[in-house]
């Protein structure tokens, strides 16, 4: 946690009484301010003394439970610098509770722009920025609150939103779990407390580690992985492999479909659970065999059950046959409320994303154009992609370059400037000794997109708490949606 300088530590009572700064009335030397909102937040501010009149609010990611949460005003110490030295002025809280903390996020990072305000005069322009799932708080401070911000910039964001991102988790543990071990009864939705999740977790694990000796084994996680759209080149410390190297691309698969079992599918997914007041994903209704034809890791799956002597044809009846997992509806419609997204744009959103991130694969980039293309705003959208492995693992002149590339399109209207060449430029410009990544990309599809720009996939998938509510005794067997009552829901960020 960043330690608190007595000297320019602020109480929001006394920044409140201060006499305001305009953005040409700038402070002498540097200043650096930390303090606490009324909700609880911590809050982290940095202005340089030549500040040139320009906030960034930063949204820092997904803070488990248990870890330290501390506010956070850039995604690293020397893209921070470099942006000091800029004139940036950079801000950002700690969200008040861990976890999946939408509805704290939002309204403590509003509350954190305001304290802003308070001390330093309003600003010539404020610009959202995050990461990770500060993509998603940023995402959601661009839909709801665009007349705060000149524009946003979510880089490794979960852009696909809160339902799409649970459905998409349940899929390779629901394979994993139908295949390696039917009988196992490891609890894959519903669980009742942490102790629960990760006793589900560590057997989940076990039965990865055994099934990764045979060949058997390796093929049916490549498929688990193909299902979430895991790449096979997933972690920068590795070397990249050839692209017919079948058995080295299920390796990489593998570490990373080991690390989505021990935390986001079941310690992640209980927390956020607690939340939503339920279970928030469903299966019911989907075609793993479409699925598979869509992922860009089919070839490798044949390949993977040729070699094994298996039938990948059984495996997926198999998987068709399994008894499937509903979600209960008011978890939905919270997660939907409170994590989805509209795809209603006003202001320009431009999105970077590595093209070998296991944690938040690059198909959701395609999950939040559609959302856009839905909602007639594609036209502020921009979405440029970095050639390396990893979640966020951008060097600093590419997330610079990309903070100049939307700037120039908040200034002028248009997206000059915005192709690769052009971002590859730029980023060697903010910093010589960075790579400079960026090439021309295209994702393919989401694997289970869900907006609020469409509105047909809450009537095919799932019904609304109103209608599950007047029709508990007669919901159709196709409604992946249980229709119990849970406990109220949280507030809306």
């Amino acid at each position: 946690m960043h330690r608190i300088r007595t000297r320019t530590f602020v109480a929001v009572a006394a920044l409140l009484l201060a006499a305001p700064l305009t953005p040409t009335a700038h402070a002498a030397e540097d200043v650096h301010v930390e303090g606490r909102l009324p909700a609880g937040a911590t809050y982290l501010m940095d202005v340089p003394a030549g500040w040139n009149g320009t906030v960034l609010l930063y949204s820092h990611g997904y803070t488990p439970s248990g870890v330290p949460n501390a506010a956070r005003n850039a995604p690293d110490d020397t893209t921070k610098a470099l942006l000091l030295n800029q004139g940036y002025a950079l801000i950002g809280s700690s969200y008040a509770t861990t976890g999946w903390a939408v509805t704290e996020a939002v309204p403590d990072q509003l509350a954190t722009l305001d304290t802003f305000t308070a001390r330093f005069g309003r600003t010539g322009r404020t610009i959202a920025w995050g990461t990770s799932y500060g993509g998603l708080v940023t995402t959601a401070l661009a839909e709801r609150h665009a007349h705060r911000l000149a524009g946003s910039l979510s880089m490794c964001g979960l852009v696909q939103g809160g339902v799409a991102n649970w459905n998409s988790t349940l899929d390779p543990v629901f394979a994993l779990k139908t295949l390696l071990a039917p009988g196992s009864g490891i609890r894959l939705t519903g669980l009742p407390s942490p102790a629960a999740a990760t006793q589900a977790s560590d057997a989940m694990a076990a039965v990865l580690t055994e099934a990764q000796q045979s060949a058997d084994g390796r093929a049916r996680i490549a498929l688990a992985a193909a299902l979430h759209n895991i790449p096979g080149w997933n972690d920068p410390s590795q070397p990249r492999p050839v692209p017919t190297d079948w058995d080295a691309q299920q390796s990489g698969q593998y570490q990373a479909v080991v690390g989505l079992v021990k935390v986001p599918a079941f310690v992640w997914r209980q927390e956020a659970e607690s939340r939503a007041g339920g279970n928030m994903s469903w299966n019911t209704g989907v075609d793993y065999h479409a699925m598979l034809r869509n992922s860009p890791y089919r070839k490798e799956v044949k390949e993977l059950y040729a070699k094994a002597g298996l039938s990948l044809k059984s495996d997926l009846n198999t998987l068709d046959k399994a008894p499937r997992t509903r979600a209960d509806a008011n978890a939905v419609d919270w997660m939907r409320r409170t994590s989805s997204f509209t795809g209603r744009l006003s202001k320009p959103q431009l999105t970077i994303h590595t093209t070998g991130d296991a944690l938040i694969p690059v198909q959701s980039e395609s999950a939040y154009r559609r959302a856009t293309a839905t909602a007639g705003s594609a036209p502020l959208l921009r979405q440029r992609y970095v050639d390396n492995a990893g979640h966020c693992t951008f060097s600093p002149g590419e997330q610079i370059a990309a903070l100049h590339t939307l700037e120039d399109r908040i200034a002028t209207g248009h997206w000059a400037g915005s192709d690769p060449a052009a971002l590859n430029s730029r980023a060697t410009e903010a910093d010589p000794g960075s790579p400079a990544r960026y090439l021309p990309y295209s994702p393919t599809s989401y694997p289970r997109p869900y907006d609020r720009a469409h509105p047909s996939d809450g009537h095919r998938n799932q019904p609304s708490a109103v209608t599950a509510a007047r029709s508990r005794t007669r919901v159709k067997r196709a409604s992946p949606c249980r229709t119990r009552r849970t406990r109220p829901e949280g507030r809306s960020g």
